[in-house]
């Protein structure tokens, strides 16, 4: 302010010129005022003297005046007395006299309310930090390409876009929300049902009470749980948020929420920070969200491209790489597989695209640390997932050491910080293994020991792949390739059925849908085809139904969505396989071949001999433990036999494991008085490309014995040594 409001005679307050108030500077710092001595003027350089302590309101001391909005006469100094008007002098009353304006409070911002287990905010790759609303967390759609640091809640990071929410809040604009009567209570019962939720998964998967211990270090098997903990929450999340919220344009983040609650609650593993491989976690893996490269350990920061710790050297610590994440927000050169040319953080303002030079702090200069350390970095590629159009798949790509490194000039001429990392030798395939099958889809490299290019012979919208690179065996036995299961008659059903009339595709949240309310109002699968349900049954649209035969509800019935090959083992005949990444609940198949009428003895017996059967009357362990009946650790068993002996698909080379990646889960379609139940296979977990494909072939009836017990040969930590 060029002159303040103070002067040596107090003015009215009719008299002030409201006009000069306007006229600022702004204040580089506060600094306590004193009175000045009695003859001494404003310029002089005064005494020490005590400090003095004013209210707004006066009274004043000599040498101190009222400042706006709280220029009154000094009428408290001459009029000691209360007021007896009637106006109290609490602020909030307009009364301007003898009390205080309300105050106006400032936007504030809610401060994330720390976790027990939540972890530690992570630096990483990102430009500086900005506030943002604490609404959402950043996911594989945005990762580090957007070049934020933001909050951080229970352990990761966190900004907002206008398509985001928290918690299953959308950030609104312009007109306020307007308040339901029962939201509250909804509200309230929708929390508990999650608690409820999470307590269930948590409880049969051994994961309530996450002890500190395998919170510090994990293995194969709490990596697994966790994240199939973390993928049953964000399904179920996702259905509950279809049929709930159907606005155009916004777009839900379950994941978040799942990661969230899973954080919350203690469980994440891998939580103690480290050069090198995670147990656990091995080279090959895929992920399909940031959030699950955080509950892993493998990569902490979920926005951030890298991760890194302190070490203590002498005396002093300094900051060494642990990890990094390439997955296309920044000039990264990495189509050489085992060489990738990294670019350092920062240098993009994201809000106002403004470019200004990388600065060798936080994670630049962890990487040229772990330069002169010459110690291993985890590297996680991320590729575009073509099944989703925003979406990318994260690759543990193995350890790379730091080569070298050095700066240079971007196309807007801001200095840009380089790091080769060049791949440690002796580590499984992983990203050079995408680029094979990716040369092979475009047939610019030859696929070795092909027999056949499609067995199918275009029966499938995709080719299924017949291969040998082991020895000369030209191919399996002689069968007839079928995309379905054959029925000579199908189950009879009590009530008549005559099904949906959805003819443009069964809808989330359709109250009038009768599919829809059999699987108990909501869809089964996702739009990408992923299994979404945990109860026993799926209940598919029928040949009665009129929605067309791409609804969602007929997922199963579409034939292959990824590329199958089945190939030679070494010891195990033939197996299975895909060129495809497959999520976490994708559909793989069906089990195609001829229904056996369990009620006719006749050939069964010799049927069952053969080695392309599927029983579903056997007894089977249950691997999601997440389902509401009480039969223990058993399925259910339905009275299904399929024999794939002389007509089948690719799923009759499906073999056995004690520790399998895929389940099957019984689907039923229904029209007027029959029922027909059909197989589908599922993944357990994301399943990599070229990773056989297998699963549990269950037990026999124990009243049956031992009658066709096979040695098993599955190699897995938990083969029990036998199978029927």
């Amino acid at each position: 302010m060029e002159q303040g409001l103070g002067s040596n005679s107090n003015p009215s307050l009719g008299s002030i010129d409201k006009s000069r108030v306007l006229d600022l500077r702004p204040l580089r710092c506060l600094v306590p005022v004193f009175p000045n001595p009695p003859d001494m003027s404003s310029v002089m350089t005064p005494q020490p003297s005590p400090f003095v302590c004013t209210p707004p309101t006066g009274p004043f001391p000599p040498g101190i005046h009222p400042f706006y909005p709280f220029f009154i006469p000094n009428d408290s100094q001459q009029n000691p007395h209360p007021n007896t008007s009637g106006a109290s002098n609490q602020p909030g009353n307009h009364a301007f006299g003898n009390s205080i304006p309300a105050p106006i409070p400032l936007n504030s911002f809610r401060t994330p309310t720390p976790q027990a287990n939540g972890g530690t905010r992570q630096s990483g790759r990102g430009s500086r930090g900005r506030i943002s609303e604490p609404v959402v967390a950043d996911d594989d759609d945005y990762n580090d390409s957007q070049n934020q640091s933001g909050q951080h809640v229970s352990g990761f990071s966190v900004h907002v876009t206008d398509t985001e929410d928290a918690g299953n809040t959308r950030k609104r604009r312009g007109r306020p929300r307007k308040s339901n009567p029962g939201e509250s209570r909804d509200e309230h019962e929708d929390s508990s049902d999650v608690e409820s939720l999470v307590n269930r998964f948590l409880t049969s998967f051994k994961l309530k009470n996450f002890d500190d211990v395998r919170r510090a270090n994990g293995d194969k098997e709490i990596v697994n749980n966790i994240l199939l903990v973390f993928d049953l929450l964000r399904k179920r999340f996702t259905q509950l948020e279809e049929v709930k919220d159907k606005s155009p344009g916004i777009t839900r983040r379950p994941d978040l929420k799942a990661a969230s609650l899973l954080m919350t609650n203690g469980v994440r593993t891998n939580n103690t920070k480290r050069i090198g491989h995670l147990p656990g976690v091995e080279v090959g893996d895929i992920f399909f969200f940031r959030m699950e490269l955080c509950i892993v350990g493998l990569h902490a920061p979920s926005m951030a491209g890298i991760d890194y710790m302190n070490v203590k050297i002498t005396v002093d610590e300094e900051p060494v790489a642990v990890s990094i994440v390439s997955s296309g927000g920044y000039d990264d050169l990495g189509d050489d597989g085992d060489i990738l040319i990294y670019s350092g953080q920062g240098g993009v303002q994201r809000r106002d695209k403004q470019m200004f030079d990388q600065k060798l702090e936080r994670g630049n200069l962890a990487l040229e640390k772990s330069l002169h350390r010459a110690n291993e970095v985890r590297v996680i590629r991320g590729i575009k997932d073509i099944a989703a159009s925003t979406g990318k798949i994260y690759v543990y790509d193995g350890l790379y050491k730091i080569q070298e490194s050095w700066a240079e000039k971007n196309n807007s001429g801001c200095n840009v910080f380089k790091y080769k990392l060049v791949r440690v030798p002796g580590q499984p395939e992983a990203f050079n293994l995408w680029k094979s099958i990716r040369q092979w889809k475009d047939g610019t490299a030859p696929r070795s020991g092909v027999i056949l290019p499609d067995l199918t012979s275009g029966a499938e919208p995709l080719p299924v792949t017949l291969v040998n690179d082991v020895d000369d065996e030209k191919g399996p036995a002689y069968f007839t390739y079928i995309r379905n299961l054959k029925y000579s008659k199908p189950f009879s059903t009590p009530k008549s059925f005559s099904g949906c009339q959805c003819t443009g595709g069964c809808q989330p949240g359709h109250t009038s849908c009768p599919c829809s309310q059999r699987n108990e109002g909501y869809l089964p699968y996702s739009s990408l085809g992923v299994l979404l349900t945990d109860k026993p049954f799926v209940y598919e649209c029928g040949v009665a139904c009129a929605c067309p035969p791409n609804c969602r509800n007929r997922m199963s019935q579409a034939g292959l969505k990824v590329r199958l090959e089945i190939f030679k083992t070494n010891d195990r005949g033939w197996g299975l396989r895909s060129w495809d990444p497959i999520r976490a609940g994708g559909f793989i198949c069906e089990y195609a071949g001829d229904a056996i009428d369990t009620s006719t003895l006749g050939d069964f017996g010799n049927e069952k001999e053969d080695n392309y059967t599927f029983d579903a009357t056997r007894f089977y362990e249950r691997l999601e433990a997440v389902h509401d009946d009480s039969n223990g650790s058993m399925k259910f068993p339905f009275p299904l036999v399929i024999s794939a002996k002389n007509n089948g698909n690719g799923a009759r080379f499906m073999n056995h494991s004690c520790s399998p990646n895929v389940f099957w889960k019984p689907i039923l379609r229904e029209s007027t008085n029959e029922s027909y139940l059909h197989i589908a296979f599922f993944a357990i977990r994301h399943i990599p490309p070229m990773q056989e494909l297998t699963f549990d072939y269950g037990m026999v009836q124990p009243e049956k014995g031992d009658h066709g017990r096979k040695k098993c040969l599955c190699g897995s930590v938990k083969c029990k040594g036998y199978f029927y």
